[in-house]
């Protein structure tokens, strides 16, 4: 039995790595000749014009605060009147809401997801809300073991309950042969090697163990660092900036939507985090045959087999990460070889339409069983 009318949630449709997912699987389920559609409860970006534009009816309902009993109504009628077969949320805060909508509307079968591990904002009422979500779950799909085995442990359910599907990438959308044109469209240097971080600055992705691991690095045998990306952390960065002496090798270039284009122009890219779930961009880097340089932390070991796709390295190690990033600086062959079996893998493994069938398998199983 199919499951026809899919409805996905999320409490935000700002740029970012779950958000990119949800474009992925709309268009899957667009492909099946399903009938998907979109809910979000604030925070628009260009995600839902382009969504809107290829035909897949996206809607928005205002949450005022954090308790609102009228969105809550609003919800509930939204949902009944939509007759979905499946609701499947991105978000904790759209999974409680959607969770008690949908004890007045029967039929309808709630997907959860664990997206990551977020330990940095976690609090033990998460643990409380996440069982009492997946008890409700006619389904739980994880976009990494170790999230669902973290979310497993922390909750009490049992680890069969949660289907493991891994983040899509697509294909490179830039051809790496394109380099010295676009490095002089981004005003980087043609000749030195360009080390790239893309992602929000806050606290969990570790920016200041990468500053600490290129300060160690002579002078001479330093990468141009790139920053793309934007958040609370910035201030703080910029001040660490001067007291390492690092104003020289390192650009903080803000939030930019050519995210391919940088990736395409650089030589490396690392990811220090002290935490990641399954990360999207990762595997945009690999899409690229971009050779990564990540923390051994969360979902990224299920991407990158040290040695053969990339280079991991202990969390909070600074003389690891120095290492790695000078011998990736120093081994042009080295980044190639590590670059193409990146991408042979992103393709084979990791593409929107395996994503997309292994998620439209999942609710479609969900619809033999009864709703809980």
């Amino acid at each position: 039995m199919r499951a026809e009318r899919v409805l996905v949630v999320s409490d935000e449709m700002e740029v970012g790595g779950s958000q990119r997912q949800i474009v992925h699987l709309l268009r899957g389920v667009q492909a099946d000749r399903r009938t998907p559609r979109l809910l979000y409860f604030r925070s628009s970006s260009f995600l839902v014009d382009t969504l809107r534009a290829e035909g897949v009816p996206v809607d928005q309902i205002d949450k005022r605060g954090a308790i609102d009993p009228l969105f809550l109504f609003r919800l509930w009628r939204y949902l009944r009147r939509g007759q979905f077969d499946v609701v499947h949320c991105f978000s904790i805060t759209a999974e409680i809401w959607v969770r008690l909508a949908l004890l007045l509307v029967p039929h309808t079968r709630l997907i959860s997801s664990v997206r990551g591990l977020g330990l940095e904002q976690h609090k033990a009422w998460h643990d409380r809300a996440k069982r009492w979500v997946i008890q409700g779950s006619a389904a739980v799909i994880s976009n990494s073991r170790a999230g669902a085995t973290w979310v497993a442990e922390r909750t009490g359910m049992p680890l069969p309950r949660f289907a493991i599907i891994a983040n899509a990438c697509q294909a490179a959308e830039r051809s790496r042969t394109d380099q010295s044109e676009l490095r002089t469209a981004l005003g980087l240097p043609p000749a030195r090697a360009v080390l790239l971080f893309v992602g929000r600055l806050v606290v969990a992705k570790n920016l200041p163990l990468l500053l600490r691991a290129l300060a160690h690095l002579p002078a001479t045998q330093r990468p141009l660092t790139v920053l793309v990306g934007d958040g609370p952390e910035r201030a703080a960065l910029e001040h660490m900036l001067r007291d390492l002496a690092l104003a020289a090798d390192v650009e903080l270039r803000g939030e930019r939507a050519d995210v391919a284009d940088w990736m395409a122009a650089a030589d490396m890219l690392v990811l220090p985090s002290r935490e990641e779930g399954m990360s999207n961009v990762i595997l945009e880097a690999m899409a690229q045959g971009l050779p990564v340089i990540a923390t051994r932390v969360g979902g990224s070991p299920e991407l990158i087999e040290h040695g053969v796709h990339g280079l991991l390295v202990d969390n909070d190690d600074d003389a690891q990460l120095t290492a790695a990033i000078a011998e990736l600086h120093a081994k042009s062959d080295l980044r190639q070889r590590l670059g193409r079996a990146a991408q042979q893998r992103a393709e084979h493994e990791f593409s929107p339409a395996a994503m997309a069938a292994a998620t439209l398998q999942v609710y479609d199983r969900c619809m033999e069983a009864s709703p809980i």
